[in-house]
C-alpha cells in the first residue's frame, strides 16, 4: 500500500464506503456517495475514488457498477486518533487543576477507547 495518508475528505469517503458495504453487502454508486457526502457532482466522487485507488486504499473489482471495495480496515483509521490525544490533554489539565474525580472519569473513558481501537485493529 502507498504511504500517502488519505486527506480528511478522502477519509470521510473511505468511512462512508466501508459502512455502506458492511450495511448493504455491495459498494455504493457514485451518485449515492455524492448525495450522502454532499458533493455537487459525480466527478468529485470520481476524483477522490481515483486518488484513493492510486494511494492503495480502494480497489475496483471490475469496471461494473458497485464493484468498489476498501482495501483493509487499517486504511480508514489514523495511526493516532486526535480524539485520544485530546482526551489525554484534558486528563492532564484536570489533574493539574485538582479535579481528580473528573480526571478519573476521563481516564476510564480513555481506557475504553484505547481498548476498542486496539481490538478493532486485531479483528480480521
Amino acid at each position: 500500500m502507498a504511504s500517502d495518508r488519505p486527506s480528511k475528505k478522502q477519509q470521510e469517503l473511505l468511512s462512508f464506503i466501508d459502512g455502506f458495504i458492511k450495511g448493504n453487502g455491495y459498494g455504493p454508486s457514485y451518485r449515492e456517495v455524492m448525495r450522502a457526502l454532499g458533493y455537487k457532482s459525480v466527478s468529485t466522487v470520481s476524483a477522490h475514488v481515483d486518488a484513493l485507488i492510486a494511494k492503495g486504499y480502494l480497489r475496483k473489482g471490475d469496471y461494473s457498477a458497485r464493484s468498489i471495495e476498501v482495501v483493509g480496515a487499517d486504511a480508514m483509521r489514523p495511526a493516532a486518533p486526535s480524539y485520544i490525544d485530546w482526551l489525554k490533554a484534558e486528563i492532564a489539565k484536570r489533574r493539574d487543576d485538582g479535579r481528580q474525580d473528573e480526571a478519573d472519569t476521563l481516564t476510564a473513558a480513555l481506557e475504553l477507547l484505547e481498548h476498542e481501537t486496539n481490538s478493532d485493529r486485531t479483528t480480521p
